[in-house]
């Protein structure tokens, strides 16, 4: 089967992904676009897990304050290069997790990674992490966050 380039450019568009990813994945899924996003978003999840022992020494910390100014936290997600620190989508996800540390509360790390992620409520944060790493080809690991609002005690 022949897959036209309007349609690898179209998985492209939607993962992130490389393009002879995105090619083997739809010639997999034979030109099924839905079926093959499944191909590459478990494929991506494969490649994070290829890199889980490499070290992650730089990254990127994110904030986030509520509209009402009473709630804030601070988010540490590490990656292994400042070019990827430097990823719009890897610090996009930094703002997410510190969204997500003020909506939800979590106690500690183990309890967000399982929480759903609230950006995809179809996905934990955990698997949201990992789906990026995957995608960008490097380990992605939320290191540390806080959580902060008026009158509590530390």
């Amino acid at each position: 089967m022949t897959i036209s380039m309007e349609l690898v450019k179209q998985l492209r568009q939607e993962t992130g992904a490389r393009i002879m990813d995105c090619k083997k994945a739809l010639e997999d899924a034979k030109g099924d676009l839905k079926l093959a996003k499944k191909y590459v978003q478990e494929k991506g999840l494969a490649r994070a897990e290829k890199s889980s022992d490499r070290e992650t020494v730089v990254g990127y910390i994110a904030s986030y304050t509520h509209a009402t100014g009473q709630i804030a936290s601070l988010v540490e997600l590490c990656c292994e290069t400042d070019f990827v620190a430097k990823n719009e989508e890897f610090q996009q996800l930094a703002k997410n997790l510190a969204m997500q540390v003020v909506a939800m509360n979590p106690q500690d790390k183990a309890e967000l990674l399982a929480q759903d992620f609230i950006r995809d409520s179809g996905e934990s944060v955990e698997r949201t992490i990992k789906a990026l790493s995957g995608k960008i080809g490097e380990k992605i690991v939320l290191t540390r966050f806080k959580r902060f609002m008026i009158g509590e005690k530390d």
